[in-house]
């Protein structure tokens, strides 16, 4: 027998998904194969400030708790003082440490994540040109896709070179 609050209707089974995220980089052909590439520079350094600006909050917001810690260390009064004092002298001693250690750990916080993201986002492919820009985004989408067909592409990405990209370190190093 049936319980009552059993319900399989479509809404109470159907689950929703987020929409999926764009491709950061995407599949451009290279002497015969394919490679992940940035569609240009602009993109790359969008992503590349992302990924800083994302590492280098979480650090912050991780110091402030540590530097909450360490300035109720630093105000509290010696042991043989007892649990008694000034209580509005500790508070401002606290407020004083406080903001000291996140001015601090805020340099520290930037050069943290410039140093996290570099790694690799300097050794990323970045196509080098407007053909191959399309390409990647011709790449994202389906290969039964009504786009494809009304330029004529159907299911074919084919470009022959072998010099499709440049790696960020090489563009920016550049004179």
């Amino acid at each position: 027998m049936m319980e009552d609050d059993d319900d399989f209707s479509a809404a109470a089974t159907t689950v929703v998904f987020d929409r999926p995220i764009p491709l950061l980089r995407g599949p451009v052909p290279s002497g015969g194969s394919y490679v992940l590439a940035f569609r240009s520079l602009d993109s790359w350094s969008a992503a590349f400030k992302r990924c800083e600006t994302l590492i280098k909050d979480q650090c912050e917001e991780g110091a402030k708790i540590g530097c909450a810690v360490s300035a109720s260390n630093n105000c509290k009064p010696p042991w043989w003082r007892g649990s008694g004092g000034d209580m509005r002298e500790r508070e401002k001693c606290e407020e004083r440490e406080f903001e000291g250690c996140v001015a601090a750990a805020k340099g520290k916080c930037a050069a943290f994540a410039k140093d996290k993201c570099s790694g690799a986002f300097l050794d990323a492919r970045i196509a080098k040109d407007k053909e191959v820009e399309g390409l990647v985004w011709l790449a994202s989408m389906p290969e039964e896709s009504r786009w494809r067909d009304l330029m004529g592409l159907g299911g074919s990405l084919r470009l022959h070179t072998n010099n499709c990209c440049c790696t960020a370190r090489d563009l920016l190093l550049k004179p």
